[in-house]
Formats: C-alpha cells, sequence, structure tokens
C-alpha cells in the first residue's frame, strides 16, 4: 500500500466525464488499499477524488493553504486537514507526504504540481513514481512539447523517463504498484502504458 499524492483540476467550469474520471480514481485508489493525498478542497475533481475515496473505505489526507481554504471549501471530512501558510508549503507538504504521484487532468495548477515533482525528480531530489493518467490524449500536446525541447538541448532525455503515462486508471495504479514493488521508478515515457 501507498500514499499517493493526486494533482487534479479544481476548476468548476469542467465536464462531467472529468468529475467521472476523478470519482472512478478515487474508487480505485481505495479498493487497492492507498492513502490519498489531495489538495483538500472540496470542490471539482479534488473533491470527487477524496470524497470517492472515503466512500469506497479510503484514507485522505487533504492539504491546503490558508487563503485557498474558502475558495476551495476546505475538504473538512478529510481524515487529517493540514493547512498550510502558501502554496509552496501546500506543495512540499504533498510532496514529503507521498509515496508517489498521478496527475490528472487540470489547469496551470496542475501543470505546476507536475513539473515541480518532475523537475524534482530529475534534480535527484526524490525518487518517487510519477504517472500521468493521459485519458483521450488530455497531456499529448504538452508531451509533444517537452520532447520537441530535447533536440534544442534544453531537456535532457534522461527527464523524459522519469514520468510514466497511462490512458486507463486501472494501468496507472498498476504502474505505481509495480514501481513501488521494485523500489525504482525506472524508465518512463518509454514504459507508458497505452
Amino acid at each position: 500500500m501507498a500514499t499517493v499524492c493526486v494533482f487534479c483540476g479544481s476548476s468548476r467550469a469542467i465536464e462531467e466525464r472529468y468529475l467521472t474520471l476523478a470519482r472512478r480514481v478515487g474508487e480505485e485508489l481505495a479498493r487497492r488499499g492507498h492513502t490519498l493525498v489531495s489538495g483538500g478542497g472540496r470542490v471539482a475533481m479534488m473533491g470527487e477524488v477524496a470524497a470517492a475515496a472515503r466512500a469506497a473505505g479510503g484514507c485522505t489526507v487533504g492539504v491546503i493553504p490558508k487563503p485557498l481554504v474558502a475558495m476551495e471549501i476546505a475538504d473538512t471530512e478529510a481524515d487529517e486537514l493540514v493547512v498550510t501558510a502558501d502554496m509552496a508549503e501546500r506543495k512540499t507538504v504533498m510532496c514529503d507526504r507521498s509515496d508517489a504521484f498521478l496527475v490528472l487532468p487540470g489547469g496551470i495548477g496542475t501543470l505546476d504540481e507536475l513539473f515541480e515533482v518532475w523537475t524534482t525528480f530529475a534534480l535527484g531530489v526524490h525518487n518517487k513514481p510519477i504517472v500521468v493518467l493521459d485519458v483521450d490524449g488530455f497531456f499529448e500536446g504538452l508531451f509533444t512539447w517537452v520532447r520537441s525541447l530535447v533536440p534544442l538541448g534544453f531537456v535532457k532525455p534522461a527527464a523524459l523517463q522519469s514520468v510514466y503515462r497511462a490512458d486507463t486508471v486501472a494501468g496507472a495504479f498498476d504502474l505505481i504498484e509495480s514501481m513501488a514493488a521494485t523500489g525504482a521508478p525506472g524508465a518512463g515515457e518509454g514504459a507508458a502504458s497505452r
């Protein structure tokens, strides 16, 4: 069992299919016996992942900055709710409390969180699995762009190997569990479950 940090959208303006995806992730996470670390809000995908995990018997830890307690409506039903001073501390706590990272569709906040854990992995700060749940090619443009930076010398090829992609919920958790069992993330994009 692992503590899985889920990064995802908190926008209320998204299509229902993304909320459904978030619920499926929360249910699967709990079914497999993992603990959830989330952004600590009850809105949109963030709230759906946590509520679904709890409804399926899972444990949830929410981490939310004090300035966002009202905006994202703090998840007071979390098994543990950590209120941080700011966004930077939120990311630090979420990263420190997690064994693996699962990235769902989201906006610039989600991308910020993805790049935080991606960069710190590439720099050797941590060796925790990073899995992007790339349903319907949501992240394809991002990965195409990052790959294009390699021949320009801005991104090392090894950096691409530190992030895995899966196109199903089960596939994402299979990757996380496989890496947890071996103790090392290995080669990312080339090992994607697509």
